[in-house]
């Protein structure tokens, strides 16, 4: 499983959440204490908003830990809203293609879990998302197919249906082809102002996910982003939660 932190609040650089705390997402990427898996080094991603309205990104496929790139990147990019993930392969390449967080447009999207059984449903949950979409399609993940069709489902206009017609297509999906393995979606967007979370899973199984308010930003992650994790609130399992400096929104998800 992936270890993932979303920043949102004063600009601040980078190194201040990835590297600083005594558990940071670079820390977690050797020593994850909240999965099953507990080394995420199949490549890492970062995605920042700036004053352009399209996000930067850098992806690589080296350890997060071992690259000096992302250490000076790091030290000098400033930013109030940012995404950071370490990956952990469920089974695509590693490849920068296949890296988060993805982008389109002025939306970021990175994500923990995987769909069971992918290969039996990814050729119509393919032809699912429109030609124009598609072509924007850059690796062969689950994650990054799971983000096109929600943006196809109406992603820029009323988030929070777009996810939960989404994560339905597919749980129907699987139950057409008679798979048992679970489905497991925890995830973070964001369109550059505001941010959702969303923890889901078909089994007992959601994967991890915290928030952590403070006095001028919010930090969610798959993890505290400290080793006492005082202060820091588990998202319920079921939820998409819209969260930002000064509000908190959490409403069920109507997945059946």
């Amino acid at each position: 499983m992936c270890r993932w932190m979303a920043y949102q609040g004063s600009p601040v650089y980078l190194e201040q959440c990835l590297f600083e705390p005594d558990h940071s997402l670079i820390h977690q990427s050797l020593s994850a204490r909240k999965s099953e898996v507990t080394v995420n080094a199949d490549g890492f991603g970062l995605g920042w908003y700036d004053e352009r309205e399209e996000p930067g990104q850098y992806h690589e496929i080296l350890p997060a830990w071992s690259d000096c790139n992302l250490k000076s990147l790091a030290r000098h990019i400033k930013s109030g809203l940012f995404f950071a993930h370490v990956r952990a392969s469920t089974g695509a390449s590693t490849a920068r293609s296949n890296c988060h967080p993805f982008g389109y447009k002025n939306w970021l999207f990175m994500h923990n879990g995987q769909i069971g059984q992918y290969e039996q449903v990814r050729w119509q949950i393919d032809r699912w998302i429109p030609e124009e979409l598609y072509n924007h399609r850059r690796g062969g993940t689950d994650s990054e197919a799971i983000f096109m069709l929600m943006i196809a489902n109406g992603l820029d206009e009323t988030p929070a249906n777009a996810i939960n017609k989404t994560l339905q297509q597919i749980l129907d999906l699987m139950r057409e082809k008679g798979i048992t393995e679970p489905f497991r979606f925890t995830s973070m967007l964001s369109n550059g102002k505001d941010m959702w979370a969303v923890r889901f899973s078909s089994d007992e199984h959601a994967p991890s996910l915290y928030y952590k308010q403070f006095g001028d930003h919010v930090v969610v992650g798959s993890e505290p982003l400290d080793l006492s994790g005082e202060g820091w609130q588990l998202v319920e399992p079921g939820h998409i939660v819209k969260v930002g400096i000064e509000h908190y929104n959490s409403q069920s998800l109507t997945v059946e």
